[in-house]
């Protein structure tokens, strides 16, 4: 049985996978809107893995006997930038949901749950990868600086990633 204190965490950190969700379809249509189909292709991929988590989290819950309550999901901005920008807000996203798992991780092992510290354990490698993959991409993008075809090159080159 899941205690009251992490059902609460899970349903918090269900409804910031479904934000981080709706966040990268937005910075997908953004990069649809400057015909960038590569960026636009990596966000919606994005997109769907961040709902992936947030229902392999919501069925965790209901495995451990308690019940999700989605509140409200925070409209996302609406403008990002050049490609460097956006990929720089991703990767901080990325470093505040890190901290949120890892703080729901500590609240695991403080209610000395083990069958949570060690489910949330996949997330906490995830979020590895997945601030990896974005410093790669920001990698790519400083390396192209201002020359807008090597910025169309890593548009294409990332199209297949994800």
């Amino acid at each position: 049985m899941l205690s009251n204190a992490l059902q609460n965490g899970f349903n918090e950190q269900i409804q910031k996978e479904f934000y981080s969700s709706y966040l990268y379809l937005a910075m997908a249509a953004h990069f649809e809107a400057a015909n960038l189909p590569g960026f636009a292709s990596w966000m919606k991929k994005q997109s769907d893995e961040e709902r992936g988590h947030a229902m392999k989290l919501w069925d965790y819950v209901y495995d451990r006997g308690g019940k999700v309550e989605l509140s409200a999901i925070e409209q996302p901005p609406v403008a990002f930038g050049k490609p460097l920008e956006v990929f720089e807000q991703v990767l901080a996203h990325e470093q505040k949901v890190t901290q949120s798992i890892n703080a729901l991780y500590g609240l695991a092992a403080k209610n000395a749950d083990v069958a949570a510290e060690i489910f949330l354990q996949w997330f906490v490698t995830e979020q590895v990868e997945e601030e990896k993959s974005v410093t790669d991409v920001i990698a790519q993008l400083k390396m192209s600086g201002d020359n807008g075809f090597a910025a169309l090159f890593v548009d294409k080159h990332i199209m297949g990633q994800r």
